[in-house]
């Protein structure tokens, strides 16, 4: 009895599920969402709606395409099918589908085909002025030191996730970026980097290189102090156009400190310096900035056109900021002047020497190939920060110093924190659209003035480059200058070269604007002489200004 109740239910689904088959097809629809400026947009949640039901979900890539596929009736009406687009401070988009395309394959089943491409217009929610109250509210309390860098960021990062999951969680409007976006923000090329190159560089002062290198560079100088300043400028710019300028500091910052304590000047009248000429020469070349490596990425520029298009006006730009320093710091330079520049370059000689050659050797090795990687790491599609990684690791293997040791004095954690939280805070610019809407702003006001088109984005670039980092802020523009590079006449390229100076050139104007910044004031302040946000900002702001003025002009009368 059981048997045949087995065998009559089997039958049964067998008829059910062929009945079901021929009355049923497959439906799969597959698009791109793109944001206003043509940009893709990930993480948007796509659903398919049958009859008020929702009967497939996915979310797009980070290229923004996505692709659905949802069982649904033979005889359908295209009326009854809707798409739905929601992602938070977008505008949600529900629409039919049209364009359904009816196949028949030869086994009998039907399959339904659309593509539908959304461009999701931006919604100013609360989250996008609780993203942009937190950012201003972080950059006051690092300007006016009212707390700590480090602590400003940790407070404004929480603040975002703290709201997004307590009034997000109930109203969607409030939600300003997710745990998971938060992370992704976080750029660990960079973190990686700095800290690898940390590591490097914190085995390197156990061989007495840059005590040597400090009296070899005054040495240079005959004892003229603005000689010497000059010199550490100049070479610090040239390093930077081919590393980029965050390793550069790491490298220069220890021997400048060495240098200013051996004349008993301020070390700040050698760094700021040097750290400023760090953002101009990798300004020059394709590989010494970030942003230059995205804009040649987007725009298929090679490293000679870099080199020719914004070598010169680079070199004009160092030069007249070698006088600005002087300016600042001529009295300081005065104070650093020796009588007997012979006697102290003697006694500097015998006190300043390399003290484990062996260990020496080792690590210039190891920091050349950490070099010709950087150098090749587009050919070879490698991060930075993984040819700094085995650099590290190798330099702990040879060296045998206590990895516990390395960690806690020589990794600088309180600005590897301050990135992150930062990163994180930029990131809700980015999610809620702040950023976007100063692109937008720009693409509207220039229209089809190359002058104008010039003006704003080597000025907007580079006074948003100086508050946020310019990383994301370069993404954001990329699809702008396109965009105004096909619609101005006669455009080339020189609106990428004033994106390129702006966003590069602006990470001078304050403290925050350039992680080479950040890096140096960790330095200083570890060797017991902190660069307050004011006391860079009197500097850096007023080389900024010149520097992108001389620019601007260079690219307005077509340099």
């Amino acid at each position: 009895m059981q048997k045949k109740i087995f065998l009559l239910c089997t039958l049964l689904f067998i008829f059910f599920m062929q009945f079901s088959e021929a009355h049923s097809a497959t439906l799969r629809v597959g698009g791109v969402v793109l944001n206003e400026h043509k940009a893709p947009v990930e993480d948007v949640e796509i659903s398919i709606i049958y009859n008020d039901k929702v009967i497939a979900t996915t979310q797009t890539t980070n290229q923004g395409t996505y692709f659905l596929e949802a069982k649904i009736k033979d005889n359908i009406n295209p009326n009854d099918i809707f798409i739905e687009l929601k992602k938070p401070t977008y505008k949600t988009i529900k629409k039919p589908i049209e364009n359904i395309l009816k196949s028949k394959l030869p086994d009998g089943s039907v399959i339904y085909i659309s593509s539908v491409n959304e461009e999701m217009p931006r919604e100013i929610t609360p989250a996008f002025w609780i993203a942009l109250i937190v950012l201003i509210l972080t950059f006051a309390l690092i300007s006016f030191e009212v707390m700590h860098r480090t602590v400003a960021a940790f407070l404004g990062a929480s603040l975002l996730l703290f709201i997004s999951y307590t009034l997000g969680t109930f109203n969607d409007s409030f939600f300003v970026i997710s745990f998971e976006e938060a992370v992704k923000s976080i750029d660990f090329n960079v973190i990686l980097l700095l800290m690898s190159m940390m590591i490097i560089v914190g085995v390197m002062k156990k061989t007495g290189v840059f005590q040597w290198l400090a009296y070899k560079s005054y040495e240079m100088s005959k004892g003229n102090v603005f000689k010497l300043s000059v010199i550490l400028m100049f070479t610090t710019a040239v390093v930077s156009a081919f590393l980029d300028n965050v390793t550069t500091m790491l490298l220069i910052a220890p021997v400048s400190i060495e240098i200013a304590l051996m004349l008993n000047i301020n070390p700040l009248s050698l760094l700021i310096p040097e750290v400023i000429a760090s953002n101009m020469g990798g300004t020059a070349t394709l590989i010494g900035d970030p942003p230059n490596i995205m804009i040649g990425s987007f725009a298929h520029l090679t490293f000679n056109q870099f080199l020719l298009n914004l070598g010169d006006v680079i070199l004009i730009i160092l030069i007249v900021n070698v006088f600005v320093m002087k300016f600042f710091y001529g009295k300081e330079y005065k104070k650093g002047k020796i009588e007997n520049v012979e006697e102290l370059l003697k006694k500097l000689r015998d006190e300043y020497k390399i003290t484990d050659k062996r260990l020496l050797t080792y690590c210039l090795f190891i920091l050349s190939f950490v070099i010709v990687l950087f150098v090749t790491h587009g050919f070879l599609h490698m991060e930075p920060s993984i040819a700094a990684m085995i650099g590290a690791a190798l330099i702990l293997i040879i060296s045998g110093v206590d990895i516990t040791e390395m960690m806690e004095h020589e990794v600088e954690w309180t600005t590897l924190v301050f990135f992150m939280m930062l990163f994180i805070i930029v990131g809700a610019s980015v999610q809620t659209g702040v950023i976007m809407m100063v692109a937008s702003w720009v693409k509207n006001l220039a229209g089809n003035s190359m002058v104008l088109a010039i003006i704003l984005i080597i000025w907007v670039s580079a006074f948003a480059s100086a508050i946020v980092d310019n990383i994301p802020f370069t993404a954001t523009m990329l699809p702008v200058v396109a965009y105004l590079t096909e619609t101005i006449p006669d455009a080339g390229n020189t609106l990428w070269w004033a994106l390129a100076l702006g966003a590069c050139l602006g990470g001078n104007g304050t403290l925050i604007g350039a992680s080479a910044n950040v890096v140096t004031a960790g330095i200083s302040e570890r060797a017991g002489y902190p660069i307050t946000f004011k006391e860079y900002l009197k500097v850096g702001l007023p080389a900024m200004v010149i520097s992108v003025a001389i620019g601007m002009i260079w690219l307005l009368i077509g340099g």
